[in-house]
């Protein structure tokens, strides 16, 4: 069974997720936290065993055929907070089949719980929000579970959850699960910090506009493409927020270049706008490194002269491991304000060069890394070339 609360405890952790003092009830659309990241892929079963094995994911919960659920298999696997659903197709027909043959591997949807499902629902259609599913219960001998779609880019939907009435294992249908593999002793990452979409070149503004007019969230970043660009390849991107900064969703477009940039590339290999990228935050981001690496999972790697850079180490000053540590892991370090933060990313984790993850772990600071953008795009446009598509 999904302990919810202490799934929203873990969300919560302090100095992990940039989350600020803020009351929900003064929201127009009042969010609790994230519920859920729902993804289609080719082969569910094998993805989970991935997910536990690489990223040490725990599978609770599953849903197929067995269930009476023909047309999809569903493994919903935890880490502290963050619940990821791996969904399937049983049949060629079915939604995942016909969105993994247009996409790959690739998140159908963000789910957000919030308090009252028909209220946010109410609030964001009548702000002109793209109307899926409204809002219906979901109910089992566990209980009942309120839930609403709403539309936004491309193919990704927004989930409105509440479970506050539901003891089940995760949703009404799925039944407890045993993990595939051993649990590791401590797990690699306990919240989602932030998500991030990819949209076409002039649609950025207008998708940040919709955030802000149907979620009531707030442009709390704004990165230009002088910012984010190398000398061949750049992207714009906003960063738009609710108002306790647990919910952050980061907004790229690509920008005019020499050449392609990794926006335009995931743009074409993925067939349209959709999630680029899950951040998410751990304590100890040397030890997830570490563990990950041991269990196959391919990071970018910075070059040595990021970390040799006098001015860099200057401005970085001090952080509570060596820079020469951090060097070893190619991890990277940014500091601002409000203090300091570190990070890394993995290479694409499906066949195509679309979607991947970033490790965070923050000490304070509330930005996204600007001051590593220069090593982080000239190591995608590394891979990039390898793959023939800079």
């Amino acid at each position: 069974m999904v302990d919810t609360a202490s799934r929203s405890a873990d969300a919560d952790a302090p100095g992990l997720v940039g989350a600020v003092e803020h009351d929900i009830r003064e929201d127009a659309f009042p969010i609790k936290g994230w519920d859920h990241v729902k993804y289609y892929v080719g082969n569910a079963r094998q993805a989970a065993h991935y997910y536990s094995t690489a990223f040490g994911m725990t599978l609770f919960a599953y849903r197929g055929p067995e269930q009476g659920y023909r047309e999809h298999a569903e493994y919903a696997l935890k880490s502290g907070g963050v619940v990821f659903v791996l969904a399937g197709g049983t049949t060629a027909d079915s939604a995942a089949s016909e969105h993994y043959a247009r996409h790959g591997d690739g998140v159908i949807e963000v789910a957000l719980e919030v308090p009252d499902v028909d209220k946010n629902y109410a609030h964001a259609i009548k702000q002109g929000a793209i109307a899926i599913e409204e809002p219906h219960d979901l109910t089992d001998e566990h209980g009942t579970i309120r839930r609403a779609v709403i539309g936004t880019y491309g193919e990704t939907r927004n989930v409105l959850v509440d479970r506050s009435g539901y003891t089940g294992p995760f949703m009404p249908g799925f039944v407890a699960a045993e993990p595939m593999v051993t649990p590791p002793p401590k797990r690699f990452f306990q919240a989602i910090d932030h998500i991030v979409g990819n949209v076409e070149l002039g649609k950025m503004r207008e998708w940040v506009g919709y955030y802000e007019r149907v979620m009531g969230f707030t442009n709390i970043v704004e990165f230009v493409e002088d910012a984010i660009a190398t000398e061949y390849s750049a992207l714009m991107s906003k960063v738009v927020a609710n108002g306790s900064r647990k919910i952050k969703f980061p907004i790229n477009e690509p920008a005019v270049g020499k050449k392609k940039s990794q926006i335009d590339e995931y743009l074409e290999f993925y067939g349209g706008p959709g999630v680029q990228h899950i951040a998410l935050a751990t304590s100890d981001i040397l030890a997830a490194v570490d563990a990950m690496r041991e269990r196959g999972v391919e990071f970018l790697e910075a070059p040595d002269a990021y970390y040799e850079d006098p001015e860099m180490r200057e401005r970085i000053g001090e952080v509570r491991v060596p820079i020469e540590e951090l060097q070893k892991r190619r991890v990277l370090v940014d500091r601002d304000e409000d203090g300091y933060m570190l990070q890394i990313f993995t290479k694409p984790q499906q066949d195509r060069p679309t979607m991947f993850y970033e490790i965070i772990e923050r000490h304070g600071s509330l930005s996204f890394g600007k001051g590593n953008f220069k090593a982080l795009f000239e190591a995608l446009e590394k891979e990039q070339a390898k793959r023939g598509n800079l």
